[in-house]
C-alpha cells in the first residue's frame, strides 16, 4: 500500500477496558523487578542500583503490544493485528548520551503501569556526543533498551535523531549500518517502529525522500512488515517552518509501504499554520506525531497548555499517535521531572513531576 492517497479508515473507540486488565496483570508480574536508577554516565552517582541491562532480565509482562500485536498502516492511521485502528500515546526519551539514567527498571515500570504509556521513543542522537562517537556502544545501548521496553509490553520507536546537520544524507551509511543491526536483532519482536530521520532541515523534500528510499529497504530485508516513520521537511513540520506544506509529499510520496510521515510541534511557538497543516495532512497522509512539547520550540519557556490541548483534541479525533518530549529531569520546562529525580531513582510521579510532566501524564492515562 502506498501511504499517500488511500481513504481513511473510520476510527473506532479504543478498547481501554482490555488495556486496564492488562495493566493489572503487568503490575502483578513485575512486582519482583528492581525499580531503581543507575548512575548517570559521566556524572557522580547518587543511586546504588544497577543500570538497565546490568541486573537480572526483566519479567515479561502483558501490555499494549500484546493487546494490539504487530502494527500496520491502514489508510491514514495505525491498526493492530485485528485491523482495528490504534492510537499510541507515550513519551520520548531525551538524548541517550545525556539522560540514559532516566531510563531504568523503575522508571520504565512506572511509565508502563502508572502512566499507562503504550510507546517509548528512544532518542539516539547521531551527532552531539551520540552515535558517531561510539557506534557499537550506542547500538548496544539501544538494543538493551528495546529489550526492556519489550519486556514491559510497550512499543519502542528507534529514533535516529539527526538535528545538525539537517541533511539526513550526511549520515546515510551510518543509518544503514545501525538499522541493519537493530532490525536483525529485534525485527521479530513485532513491537519496534523505526524513525529514520528525526528533524531534517535546510534540505529539500526530494533529498529526504531519496534518503528514505535508501534506508527503508535495509530495514525491510530484516523486518519486512514493520512501520517506518519518515521525517518531513523543516524540522518535521511538513515543510511549514520553511514556507512549504504537505503538498510536496502528496505529489511525490516515498516509494515504500508501511510508512508514516512525522510531524513535530511545540505549542508555545507553533500556532494556527502548524495546527492547520496537521489537520489537512492527517486527512490524506498517515501521520505520527513523534515529538511535541507544551512550551517553546527550544523545549523551554512557559507552557501553553491551551494551545497544546487543541493539538491533543485533533490527534484524538483523527487517531494520530504521539510521543511527548521528554521523559527526563533536564532543567528545561519540557522535561517531565524535576532536576535530580533520575539520579535519586524517582519517584516517577507526584511532586517529582514538573507542570508539563503532570499535564502529559494525565493525557496519556
Amino acid at each position: 500500500m502506498r501511504s499517500s492517497c488511500h481513504p481513511r479508515t473510520p476510527r473506532r473507540p479504543r478498547p481501554r477496558t482490555a488495556r486496564a486488565v492488562l495493566a493489572l496483570a503487568a503490575a502483578a508480574s513485575l512486582a519482583a523487578v528492581a525499580a531503581c536508577a543507575p548512575a548517570a554516565h559521566g556524572a557522580p552517582a547518587t543511586g546504588t542500583a544497577p543500570a538497565v541491562g546490568d541486573g537480572p532480565a526483566p519479567v515479561q509482562s502483558a501490555g499494549p503490544a500484546d493487546e494490539y500485536g504487530a502494527l500496520s498502516v491502514c489508510g491514514t492511521t495505525l491498526c493492530g493485528e485485528d485491523g482495528e485502528p490504534v492510537q499510541l500515546k507515550g513519551m520520548s526519551s531525551h538524548g541517550l548520551q545525556w539522560f540514559d539514567q532516566c531510563l531504568t527498571g523503575g522508571s520504565l515500570d512506572a511509565l508502563a503501569q502508572d502512566w499507562g504509556a503504550d510507546v517509548v521513543r528512544l532518542s539516539m542522537y547521531v551527532q552531539e556526543g551520540g552515535y558517531e562517537t561510539d557506534p557499537e556502544g550506542f547500538t548496544e545501548k539501544v538494543s538493551s533498551l528495546i529489550d526492556e521496553v519489550t519486556a514491559r509490553g510497550m512499543y519502542a520507536i528507534v529514533d535516529w535523531h539527526i538535528l545538525n546537520p539537517g541533511d539526513p544524507n550526511a549520515n546515510t551509511e551510518g543509518a544503514k549500518e545501525f538499522f541493519a543491526e537493530i532490525a536483525s536483532r529485534h525485527g521479530g519482536n513485532g513491537n519496534v517502529l523505526y524513525e529514520i530521520a528525526n528533524e531534517p532541515n535546510g534540505v529539500s523534500w526530494a533529498s529526504i525522500k531519496g534518503y528514505a528510499e535508501e534506508v527503508v529497504p535495509v530495514i525491510r530485508e530484516r523486518d519486512p512488515d514493520s512501520v517506518v516513520l519518515v521525517g518531513t521537511r523543516a524540522w518535521s513540520s511538513l515543510g511549514v517552518s520553511e514556507g512549504s506544506d504537505e503538498q510536496e509529499i502528496l505529489q511525490d510520496p516515498v516509494d515504500a509501504e508501511q510508512i508514516m510521515y512525522t510531524f513535530h510541534f511545540y505549542a508555545g511557538s507553533h500556532h494556527e499554520p502548524y495546527l492547520s497543516a496537521l489537520d489537512r495532512a492527517s486527512r490524506e497522509l498517515p501521520i505520527f506525531v513523534s515529538e511535541f512539547g507544551t512550551q517553546d520550540y527550544t523545549g523551554d519557556g512557559p507552557n501553553d497548555f491551551a494551545s497544546a490541548q487543541r493539538y491533543i483534541d485533533l490527534m484524538e479525533e483523527r487517531g494520530i499517535s504521539w510521543t511527548n518530549w521528554n521523559f527526563s529531569d533536564d532543567h528545561r520546562s519540557g522535561a517531565a521531572f524535576e532536576p535530580g529525580t533520575c539520579d535519586a531513582g524517582g519517584p516517577w510521579g507526584g511532586d517529582a513531576l514538573k507542570p508539563a510532566g503532570a499535564w502529559v501524564k494525565d493525557r496519556i492515562a
